[in-house]
Protein backbone atom coordinates (compact mmCIF):
# COMPACT_ATOMS: atom_id res chain seq x y z
CA UNK A 1 0.00 0.00 0.00
CA UNK A 2 2.70 2.49 1.01
CA UNK A 3 4.46 2.29 -2.48
CA UNK A 4 1.02 2.57 -4.29
CA UNK A 5 0.51 5.92 -2.18
CA UNK A 6 4.30 7.18 -3.10
CA UNK A 7 3.16 6.62 -6.57
CA UNK A 8 0.05 8.12 -5.93
CA UNK A 9 1.73 11.54 -4.31
CA UNK A 10 3.83 11.60 -7.45
CA UNK A 11 1.30 11.39 -10.26
CA UNK A 12 -0.78 13.98 -7.75
CA UNK A 13 2.12 16.37 -7.91
CA UNK A 14 2.19 16.66 -11.43
CA UNK A 15 -1.65 16.57 -11.37
CA UNK A 16 -1.25 19.55 -8.73
CA UNK A 17 1.51 21.49 -11.03
CA UNK A 18 -0.46 21.39 -14.11
CA UNK A 19 -3.48 22.52 -12.35
CA UNK A 20 -1.62 25.48 -10.85
CA UNK A 21 0.10 26.37 -13.88
CA UNK A 22 -3.43 26.37 -15.95
CA UNK A 23 -4.94 28.16 -13.46
CA UNK A 24 -2.27 30.91 -13.19
CA UNK A 25 -1.57 31.33 -17.20
CA UNK A 26 -4.81 29.73 -18.73
CA UNK A 27 -7.52 31.10 -16.35
CA UNK A 28 -5.48 34.18 -15.82
CA UNK A 29 -5.65 33.57 -12.04
CA UNK A 30 -2.70 33.79 -10.55
CA UNK A 31 -3.34 33.99 -6.83
CA UNK A 32 -5.67 30.71 -7.35
CA UNK A 33 -3.27 28.66 -9.12
CA UNK A 34 -0.50 29.70 -5.95
CA UNK A 35 -3.47 28.43 -3.61
CA UNK A 36 -3.07 24.84 -5.75
CA UNK A 37 0.56 24.93 -6.11
CA UNK A 38 0.70 24.87 -1.85
CA UNK A 39 -1.43 22.54 -1.71
CA UNK A 40 1.65 20.05 -2.50
CA UNK A 41 3.07 20.13 0.99
CA UNK A 42 -0.09 18.19 1.89
CA UNK A 43 0.98 15.10 -0.29
CA UNK A 44 3.98 14.83 1.94
CA UNK A 45 1.91 14.98 5.11
CA UNK A 46 -0.15 12.28 4.18
CA UNK A 47 2.31 10.19 2.97
CA UNK A 48 4.11 10.36 6.43
CA UNK A 49 0.90 9.90 7.95
CA UNK A 50 -0.20 6.67 6.47
CA UNK A 51 3.51 5.59 6.86
CA UNK A 52 3.92 5.88 10.55
CA UNK A 53 0.13 4.21 11.04
CA UNK A 54 1.07 1.80 8.91
CA UNK A 55 4.33 0.64 11.31
CA UNK A 56 2.59 1.75 14.17
CA UNK A 57 0.33 -1.19 13.45
CA UNK A 58 3.10 -3.57 13.41
CA UNK A 59 4.09 -3.81 9.38
CA UNK A 60 7.48 -4.55 9.16
CA UNK A 61 9.53 -1.80 7.95
CA UNK A 62 10.68 -2.87 4.33
CA UNK A 63 12.02 -0.49 1.24
CA UNK A 64 8.55 0.81 0.53
CA UNK A 65 8.55 2.61 4.37
CA UNK A 66 12.42 3.75 2.95
CA UNK A 67 11.16 4.73 -0.44
CA UNK A 68 8.41 6.86 1.38
CA UNK A 69 11.13 9.06 3.62
CA UNK A 70 13.39 9.45 0.26
CA UNK A 71 10.52 10.81 -1.35
CA UNK A 72 9.27 13.13 0.93
CA UNK A 73 12.62 14.01 1.41
CA UNK A 74 13.30 14.81 -2.16
CA UNK A 75 10.18 16.63 -2.44
CA UNK A 76 10.84 19.20 0.59
CA UNK A 77 14.84 19.62 -1.55
CA UNK A 78 13.83 19.88 -5.00
CA UNK A 79 9.96 20.65 -5.15
CA UNK A 80 10.50 24.29 -5.16
CA UNK A 81 13.18 24.48 -7.69
CA UNK A 82 11.26 21.95 -9.56
CA UNK A 83 7.82 24.15 -9.83
CA UNK A 84 9.88 27.45 -10.59
CA UNK A 85 11.56 26.07 -13.22
CA UNK A 86 8.42 24.09 -14.68
CA UNK A 87 6.40 27.45 -14.62
CA UNK A 88 9.32 29.50 -16.08
CA UNK A 89 9.64 26.63 -19.03
CA UNK A 90 5.43 27.01 -19.55
CA UNK A 91 5.56 30.90 -19.35
CA UNK A 92 7.86 30.66 -22.14
CA UNK A 93 7.01 27.91 -24.47
CA UNK A 94 3.22 29.09 -24.22
CA UNK A 95 2.57 32.14 -22.87
CA UNK A 96 5.52 34.66 -24.39
CA UNK A 97 7.60 34.71 -21.08
CA UNK A 98 11.25 34.95 -21.11
CA UNK A 99 13.24 32.10 -21.64
CA UNK A 100 14.60 30.10 -19.30
CA UNK A 101 17.84 31.60 -17.84
CA UNK A 102 20.46 28.46 -18.60
CA UNK A 103 22.84 27.83 -16.26
CA UNK A 104 26.80 28.94 -16.94
CA UNK A 105 28.96 27.01 -18.76
CA UNK A 106 32.23 28.31 -16.95
CA UNK A 107 34.35 29.00 -14.39
CA UNK A 108 33.15 30.45 -10.93
CA UNK A 109 29.52 30.88 -12.02
CA UNK A 110 29.38 27.45 -12.90
CA UNK A 111 30.87 26.30 -9.57
CA UNK A 112 28.50 28.28 -7.75
CA UNK A 113 25.84 26.60 -9.67
CA UNK A 114 27.08 23.50 -8.88
CA UNK A 115 27.37 23.84 -5.33
CA UNK A 116 23.83 25.34 -5.41
CA UNK A 117 22.23 22.46 -7.21
CA UNK A 118 24.43 20.48 -4.29
CA UNK A 119 22.82 21.88 -1.80
CA UNK A 120 19.05 21.14 -2.63
CA UNK A 121 20.04 17.36 -3.85
CA UNK A 122 22.30 17.47 -0.10
CA UNK A 123 19.04 19.02 1.64
CA UNK A 124 16.82 16.17 0.15
CA UNK A 125 19.05 13.52 1.38
CA UNK A 126 19.50 15.18 4.78
CA UNK A 127 15.58 15.40 5.34
CA UNK A 128 15.27 11.88 4.11
CA UNK A 129 17.75 10.69 6.18
CA UNK A 130 16.46 12.25 9.12
CA UNK A 131 13.05 10.69 8.76
CA UNK A 132 14.59 7.39 7.93
CA UNK A 133 16.38 7.33 11.56
CA UNK A 134 12.55 8.67 12.77
CA UNK A 135 11.02 5.33 11.50
CA UNK A 136 14.53 3.81 13.19
CA UNK A 137 13.46 4.94 16.98
CA UNK A 138 9.49 4.45 16.10
CA UNK A 139 10.42 0.89 15.03
CA UNK A 140 13.14 0.24 17.42
CA UNK A 141 16.40 -1.66 18.20
CA UNK A 142 14.01 -5.10 17.86
CA UNK A 143 12.49 -4.61 14.79
CA UNK A 144 13.67 -5.11 11.33
CA UNK A 145 15.53 -2.12 10.52
CA UNK A 146 18.12 -3.53 7.96
CA UNK A 147 15.78 -1.76 5.18
CA UNK A 148 15.89 1.60 6.69
CA UNK A 149 19.44 1.75 7.44
CA UNK A 150 20.03 0.53 3.74
CA UNK A 151 18.13 3.62 2.55
CA UNK A 152 20.39 5.85 5.00
CA UNK A 153 23.69 4.64 3.04
CA UNK A 154 22.17 5.63 0.04
CA UNK A 155 21.62 9.11 0.99
CA UNK A 156 24.89 8.76 2.18
CA UNK A 157 26.39 7.97 -0.88
CA UNK A 158 23.97 11.08 -2.67
CA UNK A 159 25.53 13.57 -0.60
CA UNK A 160 29.06 12.25 -1.56
CA UNK A 161 28.54 12.12 -5.58
CA UNK A 162 26.86 15.56 -4.76
CA UNK A 163 29.90 17.07 -2.70
CA UNK A 164 32.53 15.49 -5.31
CA UNK A 165 30.72 17.04 -8.59
CA UNK A 166 30.45 20.70 -7.04
CA UNK A 167 34.14 19.92 -5.56
CA UNK A 168 35.17 18.82 -9.06
CA UNK A 169 33.85 22.42 -10.87
CA UNK A 170 35.70 24.28 -7.86
CA UNK A 171 38.77 22.48 -8.17
CA UNK A 172 39.00 22.24 -12.25
CA UNK A 173 36.82 25.04 -13.15
CA UNK A 174 35.77 24.51 -17.01
CA UNK A 175 37.67 27.54 -18.72
CA UNK A 176 35.53 29.41 -21.54
CA UNK A 177 36.82 29.13 -24.72
CA UNK A 178 39.24 32.29 -26.34
CA UNK A 179 36.65 33.32 -28.29
CA UNK A 180 33.85 33.00 -26.61
CA UNK A 181 31.43 36.09 -25.79
CA UNK A 182 29.93 37.79 -22.56
CA UNK A 183 26.58 36.45 -24.37
CA UNK A 184 27.64 32.86 -23.24
CA UNK A 185 27.49 33.35 -19.18
CA UNK A 186 24.86 34.14 -17.48
CA UNK A 187 24.41 34.15 -14.18
CA UNK A 188 23.98 31.40 -11.83
CA UNK A 189 20.65 30.39 -10.42
CA UNK A 190 19.11 30.67 -7.22
CA UNK A 191 17.96 28.57 -4.64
Amino acid sequence: MIALLVVACEVAFWVLLAAGLALRYVARKPKLGAAVLLCEPLLEVVLLVVTAIDLKSGAEPDWKHGLAAVYIGFTVGLGHHTIKKVDAWVAHRWFGGPPPVKPPKYGTARAIHEWRTAARWILAAVVALALLQAAVWYVGPDGAINSLQSWQQKMLLVIGINVIIAGGYTLFPKQAPKDADAVDREPADRL
